[in-house]
């Protein structure tokens, strides 16, 4: 079995259904002169799930788009707004940066997230892997409907379209991108680290029970996973005074990623020895640079 499948199959059965059904436009405001849509989709049980869509106006010739997959942070009451409104981790939002660029956006609120808050994170995650399930693999079949509503949009570029996000957002990001070869480039920042050498030095601790996938570490370490996406496009950033990226931890995931990246695919590193878990400006200006160069350009 390839190592993509032998993930699809730790993620649950649930991961192969529909993560979103239906959609609809709720709201609508400007944004640096394209649109801001607020979209409700139909989600698993009937549950509704807010996004935010960031897009040209109509008449524009058809654009590259990214799935924005929005940060934790223990900031429970913030969801799909991040990408309007920022978070202070971040060095502001995101929206201004991609209008610029000329390149789309759609952020999926997540399970425990904005108006999905309860049931909490904690409750979710164990009732999924009481089930045989994993929350980690629903929002991850919830990004995947994402990227089919950006393939099918007429104001997308199917053959344009990439994952971008900070921190939980960078870990579904480029999970997603290694799972859905549709994704044709990923900015990752701020999470990429071998999870079995954050176990031995006690820093697993501080991601989520929403992360957890029994039985992955004998599967794959993180660096190979984030290379599944080669021959396509990665860009990670990290500062080594995260405690998500501590240097040992991200060294080994940083080999994993450049044996992969040596059979093809464009690999670009931006690495920090002095920051901590927060995006600084050149982190900023290194993933527009990528994002420009990869969808844009």
């Amino acid at each position: 079995m390839e190592l993509a499948d032998r993930l699809r199959h730790l993620l649950g059965p649930g991961f192969s259904r529909p993560g979103l059904g239906a959609v609809a436009r709720v709201g609508q405001a400007d944004c640096c002169g394209w649109r801001l849509e607020k979209l409700r989709f139909e989600g698993r049980d009937g549950e509704q799930v807010s996004a935010s869509f960031l897009h040209p106006p109509d008449g524009h010739p058809p654009v590259p788009a990214v799935i924005y997959a929005h940060a934790h942070g223990n900031r429970y009451h913030m969801g799909c707004e991040e990408l309007s409104e920022g978070r202070p981790a971040l060095q502001g939002p995101y929206a201004p940066d991609l209008v610029r660029l000329g390149i789309a956006a759609l952020c999926i609120e997540m399970p425990c997230f904005g108006a999905r808050q309860q049931p909490g994170e904690s409750a979710r995650a164990k009732a999924a892997l009481w089930r045989g399930e994993t929350l980690w693999g629903q929002m991850l079949a919830e990004q995947i409907a994402g990227v089919d509503f950006l393939a099918a949009h007429p104001a997308i570029r199917p053959d344009g379209i990439g994952t971008l996000g900070f921190s939980m957002g960078s870990t579904l990001a480029f999970w997603l991108a290694a799972l859905d070869s549709r994704v044709r480039a990923c900015a990752a920042q701020c999470s990429l680290a071998d999870l079995e050498t954050l176990i031995g030095k006690g820093a697993h601790d501080g991601h989520g029970i929403y992360m957890t996938v029994p039985g992955v570490l004998p599967v794959a370490r993180t660096g190979q996973i984030a290379g599944l996406i080669a021959p396509r496009a990665l860009h990670v950033s990290v500062g080594l005074q995260d405690w998500s990226t501590p240097k040992a931890a991200f060294d080994v995931a940083r080999q994993d990623l450049e044996v992969a990246f040596a059979k093809g695919g464009q690999l670009s590193l931006h690495v920090e020895p002095d920051t901590g878990h927060e995006e600084t400006p050149a982190m900023r200006r290194a993933v527009l640079a990528f994002l420009s160069s990869e969808l844009a350009g």
